[in-house]
């Protein structure tokens, strides 16, 4: 049940729409949701959404809870950072983000399920972004519809996700922007390709250090076309060490050495900046260290 205390000027009063809209980011598809849920209360009674109205002190309450059907497992979970509205996981490499067709247990999805059930509050699952199953790292979830809405690209201009990677080779120069669209690479539903035929794809890096041989990179997404950071590492040339979907070398560690380390962004509801982080897991920290 999503609970909503109205905040205005004292005199002032406003329809319900108008007030969701501007002070809680809903949107139209929300807004339908809410308005057709036969839940919608102001101050514990139930009224039509379409025509109330709103002023300061007042309690808005309505459920657009829709059923779920991933199942609630007991699996750990790496929270570093949670509020009422939402959470960032440290997601280890070889999870899922979502359950599938195929693989319906063991994700992040399973184990949130669980973590809400156990302290008793009802969420779907509302992943703001994705990460692929061997790449660790953040992971921002939303526990509201309209907050995942707020942080998604057409709601949010300041959401950074930042990453770190390890490459074959060395970059020139060695900070800049690929700028270069990502496209399916048919028939193969899981390889992307560079092509201009594509969807505009654009990551910023910066090289920390390098021996040559090997580079430890900085990246940050402009976009999040999929496996972005992985076809244009392969694409210049330097795939991603362990990357062997995209020609990276198995030797020193058998998932492509990618992690994302930092997000930061402003609360879609407090407005407050917030930067979380998280280092490279062993894996990725043992082959960083030999040059």
């Amino acid at each position: 049940m999503t609970r909503i205390e109205v905040t205005l000027d004292a005199l002032t009063s406003m329809p319900v729409r108008a007030f969701l809209k501007a002070q809680q980011g809903i949107s139209n598809t929300i807004w339908k949701r809410i308005k057709n849920s036969g839940t919608f209360a102001i101050n514990g009674l139930k009224c039509n959404a379409t025509l109330a109205e709103v002023k300061a002190g007042d309690i808005i309450t309505y459920d657009i809870l829709r059923p779920t059907d991933i199942t609630p497992e007991a699996l750990p979970l790496d929270i570093r950072y949670e509020d009422n509205w939402l959470l960032v996981i440290n997601k280890p490499a070889g999870q899922l983000v979502h359950p599938t067709t195929r693989e319906s247990t063991g994700t992040i999805g399973n184990a949130l399920m669980h973590y809400f059930a156990v302290k008793g509050e009802a969420h779907a699952f509302h992943p703001v972004h994705r990460l692929d199953r061997d790449t660790s790292g953040l992971l921002l979830v939303a526990k509201e519809p309209q907050i995942q809405y707020q942080l998604s690209p057409k709601g949010c201009k300041n959401f950074q996700r930042e990453y770190q990677a390890i490459i074959e080779g060395t970059l020139t120069p060695s900070a800049g922007l690929i700028d270069a669209p990502i496209a399916r690479a048919l028939p193969s539903i899981i390889l992307r390709k560079v092509s201009p035929e594509g969807q505009s794809a654009r990551t910023h890096y910066r090289t920390i250090k390098t021996n040559q041989r090997f580079s430890l990179l900085q990246l940050e997404l402009e976009t999040g076309r999929t496996h972005q950071i992985r076809v244009h590492m392969a694409h210049l040339g330097h795939p991603l060490l362990g990357d062997d979907l995209y020609g990276g070398n198995m030797d020193y560690i058998q998932r492509q050495a990618l992690h994302a380390f930092r997000l930061t962004f402003h609360h879609p509801m407090t407005g407050k900046k917030l930067v979380i982080t998280a280092p490279p897991p062993a894996d990725f920290l043992r082959v960083a260290a030999d040059f």
